[in-house]
C-alpha cells in the first residue's frame, strides 16, 4: 500500500499533477490542501496512473479540482484512467449540480400571505373535520340508549384505569406543588398589609375555579392525547382499521367511543383529586410559613368559599375531557403509513388539545363574568 500522495510537475507548457496510492476517504482533506495550490499555468493534466484505490470521495476530489480550473479558464484532461475509475468519475459528474446554487429568495409578503391563506384553510377544515366526527361519537351515543349491549365495557374499563386512575399520582403531586406555591408566593405579597388571613381565600379560589381543572386537563391532554394518537395511528399504519372496517366493525364505535367516555368519566374525578391536593398543600404551607392551624384554615375555608366556585369548575371537565379525547382520536385516524406520519401527528394531538383546553377555559371565564359567577 502507498501513501497517498500528490506530486506537482509545471513546466512552460502544462502542469502535471499526478495522484499517488490510495485516495480514499480518509486522505481527502489533507491532499485538497496541496491542490489548492494549483493555478497553472495551462493546461492541466490529472495523471491518475499510479492510483491504486480510488473511492467516491477521491473521485468527487478530482472532479471538483477540473471544475475549480476550468473555472479560471484552465483546460484539463485526465491521464492513465482506467474504465472502473472513469465510470465512477462521471457517476460523481453527473450527481453533482451543474452550477452554483441558486440563492433562495427571502419570503415577501405575498409569500406571507399565502402561508397564512393556506394555514387559514388548514385550520378551518380540521375544524369542519373535527365536528363531524363529534357529530359521529354524538351518534354513537344516542345508539347506545337502543342497543345498550354494543357498548364495550372492557375496553370502556381499561380506558378509564390507564387515562385516570394512572394518572392520579402526578396530578395529586402537580396540584400539591401548585397550593404550596400559591401559598407561598400569596404569604410573601400578603404579609405587607397584615392579611395573611386572605391567603386560604386566594388559594381557594385559584385552585377550586381556574388551576385544579386547568392545570389536570393540560397532563391528561399531554399523557392522554398523545396516547390516543399513537395507539390509533399505530393501527392505522399496519392496517389493522382497514381490516376493522372490511369486518363490518365501525372504527368509531370500537376506537373512538370508549377513549372519550373513559375521559368524560375520569376527568371530573382527577379534578376532585387535584382541588383536595391543592387545598392541602396550600394548608400546609400556610401552617408554616404564616403559622394558621388546620383548623383555621378549614374554617375560614368554609365561611368564605361557597360551593358554587367548585362547580363552576368542575362543569368545565367533561367539556375539556370530549376536546381531549377528539383530538387525540382524530390525529390518530389521519396517521398515514409510515412512522414520521405518527410522530408529527402524536405531537401536534398534544399541543392542539392543550391550546383548544386553554381557549374552552378562557371561554368558559368570559361566560362565567357575564352570567356572574
Amino acid at each position: 500500500m502507498t501513501d497517498a500522495r500528490v506530486e506537482i510537475d509545471t513546466d512552460d507548457r502544462e502542469t502535471v499533477i499526478a495522484l499517488v496510492g490510495e485516495i480514499l476517504i480518509a486522505q481527502v482533506e489533507r491532499l485538497r490542501a496541496g491542490l489548492d495550490a494549483v493555478a497553472g499555468p495551462g493546461p492541466a493534466v490529472i495523471d491518475l496512473r499510479r492510483v491504486e484505490r480510488l473511492d467516491t470521495a477521491g473521485a468527487w476530489m478530482i472532479t471538483d479540482l477540473r471544475r475549480r480550473l476550468e473555472a479560471d479558464g484552465i483546460r484539463t484532461r485526465l491521464a492513465g484512467v482506467s474504465r472502473t475509475q472513469s465510470e465512477l468519475l462521471e457517476t460523481v459528474e453527473a450527481s453533482l449540480p451543474k452550477g452554483p446554487l441558486p440563492d433562495r429568495p427571502r419570503p415577501g409578503l405575498r409569500d406571507r400571505l399565502a402561508d397564512f391563506g393556506e394555514a387559514t384553510v388548514a385550520a378551518g377544515l380540521t375544524l369542519v373535520e373535527l365536528t363531524a366526527l363529534l357529530g359521529a361519537v354524538m351518534a354513537r351515543i344516542a345508539a347506545l340508549f337502543l342497543h345498550p349491549g354494543r357498548l364495550r365495557f372492557t375496553s370502556l374499563v381499561h380506558h378509564m384505569q390507564e387515562a385516570g386512575l394512572n394518572a392520579v399520582p402526578i396530578v395529586s403531586l402537580m396540584a400539591f406543588l401548585i397550593g404550596v406555591v400559591l401559598a407561598f408566593q400569596g404569604a410573601t405579597q400578603l404579609q405587607q398589609f397584615g392579611a395573611e388571613i386572605f391567603v386560604v381565600d386566594l388559594i381557594a379560589l385559584s385552585i377550586l375555579r381556574e388551576l385544579g381543572i386547568l392545570l389536570t386537563a393540560i397532563i391528561v391532554a399531554g399523557r392522554s392525547a398523545s396516547a390516543f394518537t399513537a395507539a390509533i395511528g399505530s393501527m392505522k399504519m399496519r392496517e389493522e382499521v382497514d381490516a376493522m372496517r372490511t369486518l363490518g366493525l365501525d372504527p368509531i364505535e370500537v376506537l373512538v367511543l370508549p377513549r372519550i367516555l373513559a375521559l368524560v368519566i375520569m376527568l371530573p374525578i382527577l379534578v376532585f383529586v387535584a382541588d383536595i391536593m391543592g387545598l392541602v398543600g396550600g394548608a400546609l404551607m400556610s401552617w408554616i410559613e404564616l403559622g394558621i392551624s388546620p383548623g383555621m384554615f378549614q374554617a375560614r375555608l368554609l365561611n368564605s368559599t361557597d360551593a358554587i366556585h367548585y362547580v363552576t369548575g368542575l362543569i368545565k371537565a367533561p367539556f375539556f375531557a370530549v376536546l381531549i379525547g377528539l383530538i387525540g382520536c382524530y390525529e390518530g385516524l389521519k396517521v398515514e403509513g409510515n412512522a414520521e406520519s405518527l410522530g408529527r401527528l402524536t405531537s401536534k394531538s398534544v399541543v392542539l388539545a392543550i391550546f383548544l383546553v386553554i381557549v374552552a377555559d378562557a371561554a368558559f371565564s368570559i361566560f362565567y363574568a357575564l352570567v356572574g359567577l
